[in-house]
């Protein structure tokens, strides 16, 4: 098969959450399978280059139609650790993606429509006619509308769609002037509640729900997840979009890869390790220690790395610092905030905490630190308010630290209670799940993993060992998206 990636993200090149992980991997694992995965990105000019082999001319002079006009743009083609990828460049006078970010831009819905209408013409133009078009998240919403409504009657009628959301809060809203610009234009028809229009908000178009209506299937990133959408809140409004196109969607849980998240291979850290050989995790706790300064004394290690803002239930990762440092842990702390507000709390707390030997707090994003704390810490603390499906529980698992999560999307498909997951056998259970989104609740989930370090050390380790039994590879995910794709190629 055939199948073409089409993302605003690639790890380890471009990479600002998990959907850069997940496109990465997936891709990976069906080339594994035998089939052919090629890659289409933006050009942005802070993205990782180190990253990249052998970059070079692909396509010149693409001519994208784009308000009755055309934009100029270049394709260069690169190898990403062995992934073909191909960087859309657009010379437009908006500098599209030349600010020095990925996102977080007034005009970004139309950063990525153009993206969108760039990339299926280059497939056009270049005559690359795959099996499958796999796109993710609202930056690439369009991509479905704009085939079936143009570029089916330009030679590209027998391709289809696999549309995945990584995240649901995110839908990417424009008016009319997405459509002229796209040339889509028929404002009347777009705005109709069976295509575009968003749920709640008559004047506006809604990219995710454009991707839902148009693509062949529709998966998120957990089977939970899945159902949380469809029938709770965690829609974010699209829940009747998702209930009229029941018949084509799912949840399919991410995985993980191996090849680079592992101790036992893993350049990142101090020392090695596997189930068999886990009291080397200790020379990575005194590794972690000593490159952040931390005391050494006998004393568990509590960690949180991810995003600081709501999602991440950042209220409650303040509480779990105090907690673990109250119940006599030490606490490290790994992540960006995404508001000023945030910022400027965990920015305070930093410089309160900053002669403290049991805490540290690195207000920032480390890609090569996060690899040594995963390895050294022994808990990981997990309390988001939503989690489509969560990448730090499954990378948790593999280094042997123990997580304490929020009962909540992927996290539900993932974690099981040691105490209180009678649904499974002593031995198939994993970390601490508590439900509620109060202090109280993350403290009874904490202080029972911090119970168990504290009073059956060899208790605690045959929890590390399950979890790290545990096989939240690409392989499963990657058999499920082939059947997928063979579904709809079949249409």
């Amino acid at each position: 098969m055939y199948i073409v990636q089409i993302a605003s993200e690639c790890a380890p090149v471009i990479k600002a959450g998990g959907l850069g992980d997940v496109v990465y991997g997936l891709s990976r694992e069906l080339e594994l399978r035998g089939h052919t995965v090629e890659l289409i990105l933006p050009k942005y000019d802070c993205m990782r280059y180190d990253h990249i082999w052998g970059l070079h001319d692909a396509y010149c002079d693409l001519k994208v139609p784009w308000y009755g006009s055309e934009v100029l743009c270049d394709v260069l083609c690169g190898w990403v650790h062995g992934r073909l990828c191909f960087f859309i460049e657009p010379h437009d006078k908006d500098n599209w993606f030349r600010r020095g970010k990925y996102y977080g831009c007034d005009d970004d819905p139309m950063r990525f429509a153009f993206f969108s209408k760039a990339a299926l013409e280059f497939l056009q133009q270049s005559n690359k006619r795959p099996d499958v078009i796999h796109c993710h998240d609202w930056q690439t919403g369009l991509i479905p509308v704009m085939l079936f409504e143009i570029y089916k009657f330009h030679g590209m009628e027998h391709q289809r769609v696999c549309y995945t959301i990584h995240n649901f809060k995110h839908q990417g809203n424009a008016g009319t002037e997405v459509l002229y610009a796209t040339g889509l234009n028929r404002a009347p028809y777009y705005f109709s509640p069976e295509r575009l229009q968003d749920n709640f908000n008559p004047f506006a178009l809604n990219y995710m729900k454009g991707g839902i209506t148009y693509a062949n299937a529709v998966t998120t990133v957990s089977p939970h997840h899945a159902w949380e959408a469809h029938h709770g809140d965690f829609g974010y409004g699209l829940g009747h979009t998702l209930h009229v196109n029941q018949h084509k969607f799912k949840g399919v849980l991410n995985g993980i890869d191996y090849n680079l998240w592992n101790p036992k291979v893993d350049k990142y850290i101090s020392e090695a390790y596997t189930p068999d050989t886990l009291e080397n995790k200790l020379y990575n706790k005194k590794a972690l220690r000593e490159r952040l300064m931390l005391g050494h004394d006998d004393r568990p290690l509590v960690a949180f790395i991810g995003r600081l803002d709501e999602q991440k239930g950042v209220h409650l990762v303040h509480h779990a610092m105090y907690r673990a440092l109250n119940r006599g842990a030490q606490f490290v702390l790994l992540g960006s905030a995404t508001s000023a507000s945030i910022n400027d709390h965990f920015q305070y707390e930093k410089a309160h905490q900053n002669d403290n030997p049991n805490c540290h707090l690195e207000l920032g994003f480390d890609e090569e630190l996060s690899h040594l704390i995963y390895a050294g810490a022994d808990i990981m603390v997990v309390p988001s308010n939503f989690e489509p499906c969560g990448l730090t529980q499954l990378i948790s698992f593999k280094y042997g630290t123990v997580p304490v999560v929020r009962g909540v999307g992927g996290l539900v498909d993932t974690v099981f209670d040691i105490d209180y997951d009678e649904g499974r056998p002593p031995e198939k259970r994993n970390g601490y799940v508590f439900y509620q989104s109060d202090n109280y609740a993350l403290e009874t989930a904490l202080d029972r993993a911090l119970d168990l370090w504290y009073t059956d050390r060899g208790g605690f380790q045959q929890l590390q060992r399950q979890g790290m039994a545990c096989d939240y590879s690409w392989n499963i995910p990657g058999e499920q998206y082939i059947k997928i794709y063979d579904g709809i190629r079949h249409r």
